[in-house]
């Protein structure tokens, strides 16, 4: 079954008893994350949840791809500012929080470039297994948008303040295997194991007693939940300053520039 779009959809199957698999199609837009598809993520979990239908669910991508990310690249620019912000504020942190929330293990599944959003939206993910050629990366830094603290946030828990530094900083990708050495995967496998050792894992995973999934789940999330606190009026500041890069000068050169395959001209505005 699947949850059609004009742009793309969400494909759904059970490959397994008790495992529920959602994959990301999207070809024209390299599986980028648009409205439906983030929809229907969050919709999919939330019935899952509410009917106990999955022991384990995997996230992947169709097309040899994971995701590039936020399907932003399309956006007239007299449009951009409130249009970009909607995409990333309501659908996709309704589709990670939905993550997040999901009471029993999640396994992202990344055959192929996982990217920008597409790689917090792993991250949400309780484990990932990736093929051994694919490239990971976080571009903010290429295109001027200031990434928001909750997302850092997922970073820094994953791998630390210095690598989530030189992530974002650099706006470099790097490899399946150092991915793997900082800890951004749980592991990697050969292009032609990716399938069967995603599934035996989610079985793994699907097989262990549903009690003490839900919650070693719930007391990992808790505690990391209050690890992150923020005083109010610092949390605020740093939503004001994230929604200030999507109006800015620099923003909009940093996509023409992506989409125009060329240097960008930073005006630091």
């Amino acid at each position: 079954m699947a949850a059609a779009s004009e742009a793309g959809e969400l494909l759904v199957d059970e490959p397994s008893a008790g495992v529920v698999r959602l994959t990301i199609s999207n070809p024209a837009k390299r599986n980028a994350l648009d409205h439906p598809i983030l929809d229907a993520i969050t919709a999919q979990l939330s019935q899952l949840s509410e009917a106990n239908a999955a022991r384990c669910v995997i996230i992947t991508g169709a097309h040899g791809m994971f995701s590039a990310g936020y399907d932003i690249g399309e956006i007239p620019a007299d449009e951009f500012e409130q249009r970009a912000e909607a995409l990333v504020a309501h659908p996709f942190t309704e589709a990670i929080e939905a993550l997040e929330a999901f009471p029993l293990p999640t396994l992202a599944a990344l055959p192929g470039h996982t990217i920008g959003g597409g790689l917090e939206l792993a991250l949400a993910c309780d484990l990932r297994i990736a093929r051994s050629a694919i490239k990971l990366g976080m571009p903010p830094a290429k295109l001027g948008l200031v990434y928001s603290h909750t997302g850092l946030r997922r970073f820094i828990d994953a791998v630390g303040a210095a690598r989530t530094r030189e992530l974002f900083l650099t706006g470099e990708y790097v490899d399946a295997e150092l991915a793997l050495s900082w800890g951004l995967v749980n592991r990697v496998v050969p292009e032609d194991q990716l399938e069967p050792a995603t599934l035996a894992l989610a079985a793994t995973l699907a097989a262990n007693a549903p009690l003490s999934q839900r919650g070693n789940k719930r007391v990992i999330a808790e505690l990391l939940h209050y690890e992150a606190q923020l005083p109010a009026h610092v949390e605020q500041e740093l939503i004001e300053l994230r929604r200030a890069s999507f109006a800015s000068q620099d923003m909009r050169e940093g996509m023409r520039a992506f989409a125009e395959r060329r240097p960008p001209v930073w005006r630091g505005e």
